[in-house]
């Protein structure tokens, strides 16, 4: 609003105030009017600061949403890799009910005025994840153009601050590498393994109740062979069974039973595996109407256990290792979730070492290792038989992707992919997981061995089983996230991803900027040939877990390479 005053002098009248209050009123009103638009832009300053970063004396704290299990990744450019960002996330996702930080920001951008609140609340809602703040701030600056310079400072801090975080996961899976050892598998001496004889109810009492942990499956049958499942009948030769992506647990414990190294007396042991099914023990409740308490009985009794004992006590736990056959988010479960178990948020449980299919981020003792695939060859000849198989295979598909839509992941880019692949089927084949298509492993399995490029999107969570089945089917994975495996399998997949795989920015295809099946097409075939032989000739058998009865000398599967790792750990923090 513009304020005239005229310059013509006026007649002298009894109800005019003096000139100078006529002036003062102007003037107040002046500066009132530009009051609005200060605080605005401190509004605007304040909520990106609070919706996107997190200052602590240990660091910047970078929060950016899962499109999967609608979490929040917490990427900590600090000092403290446990950071707990205090922000209630929906499904899986949690955040540490013992945070120091009770005062957190809700952001509201649903407002009328697109600006968006800000009210103190300590229960933010889970729909107002970091990147819709985002978004919200950034419709503001673009209805705004006065506000260009603050919408290109809020796009630079944001880009650098995730540019930092994401530095410090590979710094941190840089340490996670340097655990790697080149010792031989029959090399113990110094390295004791001892296993702890838990009581039953922690693992094989577990078991007995698979009857009821999918209610809409026969579960069981998964349990044969020590969880590898039963035989398959299939062209591909020996050792190929129907494995559960769930069944690591049982698998792990039958294998380490008969390793070379395992010692009986705690006094020789350097290294302690605790043989709890923490993934069972989540699945038996997860479609049971109980309460929290009821699901994390048995993990305070595990913890129960543990505590007297001499051997955790002598080191905290921390030579002490858990492997866990589900991902990390579903033993994070927040207090007003009923998704999952409390374990990995217990005091006592940051110190060991965890194994498991995801990891979190952030935790430098969180580790991830493969997901057990169909192949559990007995021999090196098993091996080098599959090998020559997948190498010599006729790959008659340039692309094709096993899986299902995410209708209700507004932010999943899997329509949009499916759409690219129907409509180029002469070069890309579709096999639709939600009508039952991949039910049959063959099916899978036959698919991934004739495709060159096999499509490797998120699914519920970040990671895939999906991505080992085509690596050792000769099928170079196409990668949208850096969390589905880049940040995840220090031990088992090397730093330079361009070796075994191809990477394509989800942004890109969610914005559709890009064909995939034409960018794939411009890989050449020498590109192709060269990373398949790197992943087929080198990666292959560290990927696969052996039959539990198998005798490999020339080559090291993935059990193999993880327990050599975590005993080379041991030895360097024993130093």
């Amino acid at each position: 609003m513009a304020i005239y005053v005229s310059k013509r002098k006026s007649r002298p009248s009894k109800k005019t105030q003096p000139k100078e209050v006529c002036f003062c009123f102007t003037f107040l009103l002046k500066v009132l009017l530009r009051i609005p638009a200060v605080i605005f832009l401190s509004v605007l300053i304040f909520l990106w600061a609070s919706s996107s970063i997190i200052t602590s004396a240990n660091g910047v704290h970078v929060c950016i949403s899962s499109r999967k299990l609608n979490n929040l990744y917490c990427l900590s450019a600090g000092t403290r890799p446990n950071f707990e960002v205090p922000i209630a996330v929906p499904n899986n996702s949690s955040t540490s009910p013992d945070t120091k930080i009770t005062n957190t920001k809700e952001i509201d951008v649903s407002s009328s005025d697109g600006v968006g609140s800000v009210k103190d609340n300590t229960d933010v809602s889970p729909d107002n994840t970091v990147n819709d703040n985002i978004k919200g701030i950034e419709k503001v600056v673009r209805e705004n153009p006065q506000y260009i310079v603050m919408d290109e400072i809020i796009k630079g801090k944001y880009d650098e601050e995730i540019a930092i975080a994401n530095k410090v996961v590979e710094d941190q899976m840089r340490l996670h590498r340097s655990w790697k050892s080149n010792r031989s598998l029959t090399a113990c001496e110094g390295r004791g393994l001892y296993v702890y004889d838990l009581p039953s109810k922690f693992n094989k009492d577990l078991i007995g109740q698979c009857g009821d942990m999918i209610p809409w499956a026969d579960f069981c049958k998964y349990f044969t062979n020590e969880g590898l499942g039963e035989p398959l009948s299939t062209e591909f030769g020996k050792g190929w069974y129907n494995t559960h992506q769930y069944l690591l647990e049982p698998i792990f414990h039958a294998k380490i039973l008969k390793h070379p190294c395992r010692v009986y007396n705690e006094n020789e042991a350097k290294l302690f595996y605790v043989p709890y099914y923490g993934g069972l023990d989540i699945l038996r409740w997860h479609f049971q109407n109980v309460s929290n308490d009821v699901k994390d009985i048995l993990a305070l009794e595990l913890i129960k256990w543990l505590e007297p004992r001499k051997t955790w006590i002598q080191n905290s736990g921390k030579d002490h290792v858990f492997v866990l056959g589900k991902v990390s988010w579903d033993f994070r479960r927040r207090i007003d979730s009923p998704w999952g178990t409390r374990l990995l948020h217990l005091e006592q449980m940051q110190n060991p070492i965890k194994l498991l299919l995801e990891r979190q981020p952030w935790e430098v003792n969180e580790i991830g290792i493969p997901h057990p695939t169909f192949f559990h060859p007995d021999s090196d000849d098993d091996i080098v038989s599959w090998q020559l198989k997948v190498i010599r295979a006729a790959r008659n598909s340039l692309v094709s992707f096993a899986g299902a839509a995410r209708p209700y992941q507004p932010e999943s880019i899997r329509t949009i992919l499916i759409d690219q692949c129907t409509s180029a089927s002469d070069k890309c084949q579709f096999l639709n997981c939600s009508s039952g298509g991949c039910g049959r492993p063959e099916k899978v399995l036959e698919l991934f061995v004739g495709s060159e490029f096999c499509l490797q999107p998120p699914g519920d969570s970040p990671t895939r089983k999906s991505v080992f089945d085509s690596l050792i089917s000769g099928c170079i994975p196409v990668l949208f996230d850096p969390f589905t495996a880049y940040y995840q399998y220090p031990w088992h997949l090397p730093e330079d991803h361009g070796r075994y795989s191809i990477h394509i920015d989800q942004e890109e295809v969610r914005h559709r900027k890009v064909n995939v099946t034409e960018r794939l097409m411009n890989v050449s075939v020498k590109e192709r040939d060269d990373m398949r032989r790197y992943i087929v000739f080198e990666l292959l058998p560290g990927l696969v877990y052996g039959d539990l009865n198998s005798q490999l000398e020339k080559f090291k599967d993935a059990f193999s390479i993880t327990v050599n790792n975590l005993l080379e750990r041991v030895n360097i923090l024993r130093m």
